[in-house]
């Protein structure tokens, strides 16, 4: 966004006329949530609230509003459009509660499937994160509210937050960690940037004017204002010093200040330690995005502020629908034909539980109106034709559901007398999970429910990978649902029942045990040793990992069945030479649905480089649509291939590279499954 002449000539005013006092007031939070007005300047209150799930409650003065399912599930739709359209919703609503910014989305990789906030994060991948976050920001811009992109870099994982350093080498930084943070700032342009609790090589982000003055504005051209998480400088191990944190452009401390309480920064200031000029970036950074959100407009803006619509509820249940994934089927048990049901068993214990409550699970958590449990949707579909009963050895058919929740802590689950829970064993900010596997009471339920009914089938409510080796035998029907907001019972009806063909694919690899995870080779590798966590994999992680190192997982990135049968045929590109970095081509496929239902496919296009002079992983993934199709109907669609994404970052020049040299292109419906195969090649002109 451009700023006009009229509203930077603005900014410089209010710029001249605050006092040294008054600019450093600005610098942190007053509320919880808000920043210290200056009222002689008509500069007001600056409000944010948190925003994974939706507008938590906690931070729009205790309101309940639409609960989205998680970023996970978002990023199991693989499609951005669909982020577009939620971003906006979110953006509505937070202006509803009088909210200037949203703090959102978090897009920080997956490296370890116990890692407690993987439910609110996208994927292992940085090209899938990088695609839904550039949509869902602008989405949530288009209605003048800052996104924010957090927690920049490295948080992946809960143990030791605030003072584990996370030690990685430069290409990995920059290729895996890095990226997904940079191609959002190039190709959305987010207003916010959050920085994480955690030490990157020693030093906190914060702190570090390499990867904030230096890289974001001055390398990738970001024309927002970083904000600290909260308590993060409050809680720096060794402490931070102000100066350093001023010098590197962190602009705003919240939720008050702590380094940058008026006397310090004052005392610096006399000293000659931190400078008019230094402190004036800080506040234009500020001063600007206040202006983008329209704060110093002197009309109402005429944008939707509305929240709990029809229209709302609508999109987290299509949302939820999108992102299911139905991770196996055998003997097409599913859909459940209703006609000839007459006793459904349902069990487990996220059969009847609600997961929207205050601050269940951290700062993402949103308390929805109402919210349709699993017990609830099925009620509603079956209405009183299917009887809905226990017992599950007199049953058509059993449906036992499984997964996690957000308990954060012990003293939660001896007061709630929590069986099924595992101590620090469950999705939420905070706290890791401490194994794979699911709790060994729901493992036993499992077993025994399918023991007495050959058609059992599992649903997993839960927001990261699950270990399944013990019992994925025994079972015919996994279908992996996530915390998928409040509409969930509906939409695993509607899925259950085919009202819904699953179209959603696993946007994080599910390993068969923790050590197929190349973050857990040993303590030192996570959850870290004396306050280190060491990357020693590099590059690769996920799917880039097994697909390095020939391990099988239980299901691999981008998976995910369908009722349908979808066919692949007549790759065609209208070029096969990539000139320059900038340049980019189209790939051309023919989908035809050979099923019988109407349903959707995602088309994953992963590229090899077969010249390359520095180890790479077999595949990357470079360009994905989702495609929905009617049965037996044949669409041809069109995906770009841009040259950028081929690139690698050569620490050697401390810049994104690419080869000349042949690469391999490989089509399927997920990185172990391709119907088609070409090739292009990159040949740079001097």
């Amino acid at each position: 966004m451009k700023l006009s002449n009229e509203q930077q000539k603005h900014i410089n005013d209010l710029l001249n006329q605050l006092t040294l006092d008054e600019k450093i007031k600005l610098c942190s939070g007053s509320r919880f949530f808000d920043t210290n007005p200056i009222k002689r300047l008509g500069i007001k209150r600056f409000r944010m609230t948190d925003g994974p799930f939706g507008i938590s409650m906690h931070s729009s003065f205790f309101r309940k509003n639409t609960r989205f399912p998680g970023g996970i599930c978002l990023a199991a739709t693989w499609n951005p459009d669909l982020a577009k359209e939620y971003g906006k919703a979110a953006g509505e609503e937070a202006r509803a509660v009088g909210r200037h910014a949203i703090l959102a989305p978090s897009i920080n990789i997956d490296r370890s499937p116990l890692n407690g906030r993987t439910f609110e994060y996208f994927s292992e991948d940085p090209f899938l994160t990088k695609e839904l976050a550039v949509s869902y920001v602008k989405g949530v811009q288009s209605q003048k509210v800052a996104a924010c992109i957090k927690h920049y870099v490295a948080n992946n994982q809960e143990t030791n937050r605030f003072t584990i350093s996370a030690e990685i080498d430069e290409r990995t930084l920059h290729e895996i960690y890095l990226r997904a943070f940079r191609e959002t700032i190039l190709e959305a342009n987010p207003w916010m940037i959050m920085t994480s609790y955690n030490k990157v090589n020693g030093k906190y982000i914060f702190e570090s004017k390499e990867l904030l003055e230096d890289l974001l504005w001055a390398k990738w051209g970001f024309s927002g204002f970083v904000v600290s998480d909260w308590y993060s400088l409050a809680r720096s191990d060794p402490p931070v010093s102000p100066e350093d944190c001023i010098e590197a452009g962190l602009s705003l401390e919240m939720p008050s200040a702590n380094k940058y309480k008026p006397e310090f920064l004052k005392q610096l200031y006399s000293a000659g330690k931190i400078t008019d000029s230094q402190i004036n970036k800080l506040i234009i950074r500020f001063l600007t995005v206040m202006t983008y959100v329209g704060l110093f407009e002197n009309k109402k803006i005429q944008l939707p502020s509305k929240r709990n619509t029809a229209d709302h509820q609508r999109l987290s249940q299509t949302m939820a629908e999108d992102g299911i994934v139905l991770l196996k089927n055998t003997g097409s048990l599913l859909p459940l034909n209703f006609s000839t049901l007459t006793k459904i068993a349902v069990l487990g214990p996220n059969l009847n539980r609600k997961f929207g409550k205050l601050l269940a699970g951290g700062s993402s958590a949103v308390k929805p109106p109402y919210e349709i449990t699993p017990f609830q949707g099925l009620k509603e579909r079956c209405k009183d034709k299917i009887q809905l009963l226990n017992d599950s050895s007199i049953a058509d058919v059993a449906i036992v559901f499984a997964g996690l929740d957000h308990y954060t802590n012990q003293s939660m689950i001896r007061r709630n007398k929590r069986k099924d829970v595992i101590p620090f064993g469950n999705d939420s900010e905070g706290t890791d999970r401490i194994r794979l596997e699911l709790p060994e009471s729901q493992v036993q339920l499992i077993k025994s429910t399918a023991k007495k009914n050959p058609k059992t089938i599992v649903v997993l409510i839960n927001g990261s990978p699950i270990g399944m080796d013990d019992w994925l035998e025994d079972v015919p029907v996994v279908l992996e649902a996530w915390y998928s907001g409040m509409h969930a019972g509906r939409a695993i009806a509607n899925i259950l029942f085919g009202d819904v063909n699953p179209s959603g694919k696993l946007p994080i690899s599910f390993p068969k045990s923790l050590s197929d995870s190349p973050a857990h080779k040993s303590p030192k590798t996570f959850p870290g040793e004396n306050l280190k966590v060491n990357y020693e994999e590099g590059i690769f992680i996920g799917y880039r990992y097994t697909d390095g190192f020939d391990i099988e997982p239980l299901f691999p990135f981008g998976f995910g069945l369908t009722y349908s049968k979808f066919v692949f045929k007549d790759v065609t590109l209208d070029k096969t030479i990539l000139k320059s970095i900038d340049d980019e081509l189209k790939l051309k496929i023919q989908v035809f649905n050979a099923g019988e239902r109407a349903g959707a496919e995602v088309v994953q296009v992963y590229a090899k480089d077969l010249e390359c002079s520095i180890k790479r992983p077999p595949k990357e993934l470079i360009g994905f649509q989702k495609v929905y199709i009617d049965s037996k109907e044949q669409k041809t669609i069109e995906i770009p291939i841009k040259a950028k994404n081929l690139a690698f970052y050569d620490s050697k020049v401390h810049n994104w590279v690419i080869e000349p040299g042949r690469f391999f292109l490989m089509i399927g419906n997920s990185s172990r499954d391709f119907q088609l195969e070409t090739e292009i090649i990159y040949s740079k002109q001097e």
